[in-house]
């Protein structure tokens, strides 16, 4: 049974997801980890979930304030590697949305890496379309942004 939580980045469950998540991040991002890592510091996120399966932490996601346009920017989505696949992700980013969207954004935005070509397919069939690269994105071609309206 899958059940999501609604907490903050003190949870030591959500600590633990984010130090996997940097461990995978590491190797896929190679040379550029130190410049993205950077912009991933987790004490400013006071919007987390996080999902369990049987009782054991498999998934997170953050939203943070991103503008004064009523958008907020998604951080730190993760699912462990044995779990994928099984639309916990989905489940999470859902969960994200509603919670923005009840929180007064009308607007998400996100970036990921060139590199992680699941996350690009995950991000597009959630009905998130490629916009231009944002602020410390904006001159780095291994990175993606994407935007969505909150219906």
């Amino acid at each position: 049974m899958l059940n999501i939580i609604k907490t903050d980045s003190e949870n030591p469950d959500f600590i633990a997801l984010v130090k996997a998540l940097d461990s995978y991040l590491k190797i896929t991002d190679g040379d550029e980890h130190d410049f993205y890592n950077q912009f991933n510091n987790i004490d400013v996120l006071k919007h987390v979930v996080i999902a369990y399966k049987d009782n054991i932490p498999v998934g997170c996601g953050a939203f943070k304030a991103f503008n004064d346009n009523n958008t907020a920017e998604i951080k730190r989505m993760f699912t462990v590697h044995n779990y994928r696949g099984q639309g916990i992700a989905r489940n999470i980013l859902k969960t994200l949305e509603l919670w923005a969207k009840e929180s007064g954004f009308s607007a998400l935005v996100l970036e990921t890496g060139t590199r992680q070509v699941e996350a690009v397919s995950f991000y597009k069939n959630c009905e998130y379309s490629i916009i231009p690269n944002y602020g410390q994105y904006k001159d780095m071609e291994n990175s993606l942004c994407f935007k969505k309206i909150l219906d």
